[in-house]
């Protein structure tokens, strides 16, 4: 799921949308304007991956230019952050493989630093490389404190570095809504997980003016553990006694087919509600196609 510093330019977006057109298969690609960002979506195996991941991010440091760069959004390079996402949970060990091979093929071939995170990087996060953007990264590496995993030590002056990892499925989730940012902030500190709110929550509160409304910007990486329509009534609550609007919500990306079973079971209040109740899960279930619950 590629995140590349560009969601203004339709011709951007356009070559990056070819460049990762086979060998793997693209689903989804989601483009934020405000963000200044486009996640895409792809499938594929292994090999197939990899080498649609390189033309994606060769693309991006060929077309992106961080210099021009304005964006809600943090971010270190044009192809800011690739994670590797399995889709079993018994294949993370092909996730941890497949992002090394990238990583390195990204620093040698491309000529790209490349940073690892998640289950490749001690755990790290990528905003423990975001924090003070591009030019606080450099200075951390010039001071010795940090170094690329792969590639050079300096970040390129248009594309700056790649944060390549390999993790669980996750769900970037926003709350848009009519107010200050200082109330998005707020709303955004109690949610998060660091703030005492729900485990496994990231959040942030940004300004979104193109669309002059303001955003809670969430990771919710355990969805499991924090359903998304608990978050949602939370922030809707904490929201409204602050003086804002929630107008909606949105999905960055795919989601889990659990969690919006989840959320729906909940909506409905269906007593033991679960993937095994919706018709075509459990038909793509009982075939074994993978990925699939079972």
């Amino acid at each position: 799921m590629p995140n590349f510093s560009e969601g203004r330019d339709p011709e951007v977006i356009e070559a990056l949308r070819a460049a990762m057109s086979e060998p793997a298969r693209l689903l989804d690609v989601h483009i934020d304007p405000d963000h200044h960002r486009s996640v895409f979506t792809l499938v594929g195996n292994e090999i197939q991956l990899v080498e649609t991941l390189l033309h994606g991010i060769a693309c991006a440091r060929e077309r992106i230019d961080l210099r021009r760069h304005e964006g809600a959004h943090p971010r270190i390079g044009a192809a800011d952050v690739v994670p590797i996402v399995p889709l079993r949970a018994g294949h993370m060990e092909q996730a941890r493989e497949t992002a090394l091979t990238l990583a390195r093929r990204v620093g040698v071939e491309l000529g790209l630093p490349v940073f690892l995170y998640a289950e490749v990087g001690a755990g790290r996060g990528p905003a423990f490389y975001r924090r003070g953007g591009p030019a606080e990264l450099q200075q951390r590496i010039d001071a010795g404190g940090l170094a690329p995993d792969f590639g050079p030590q300096k970040l390129d002056a248009r594309a700056g570095g790649v944060i390549v990892g390999a993790r669980r499925p996750l769900i970037a989730f926003n709350v848009n809504l009519r107010g200050e940012l200082e109330v998005a902030r707020a709303v955004a500190e109690l949610v998060r997980e660091s703030g005492g709110g729900f485990p496994g929550v990231r959040a942030l509160g940004l300004d979104l003016p193109r669309a002059g409304l303001v955003q809670v910007s969430m990771n919710v990486e355990d969805w499991e553990a924090a359903a998304l329509h608990e978050i949602v009534e939370r922030i809707s609550v904490e929201a409204e006694t602050r003086g804002a609007e929630v107008l909606g919500s949105e999905l960055v990306g795919l989601m889990p087919a659990g969690a919006a079973v989840a959320a729906a079971g909940s909506v409905l209040r269906i007593e033991g509600f679960d993937s095994s109740r919706v018709l075509e899960l459990r038909l793509l279930a009982d075939e074994g196609l993978p990925g699939m619950p079972g």
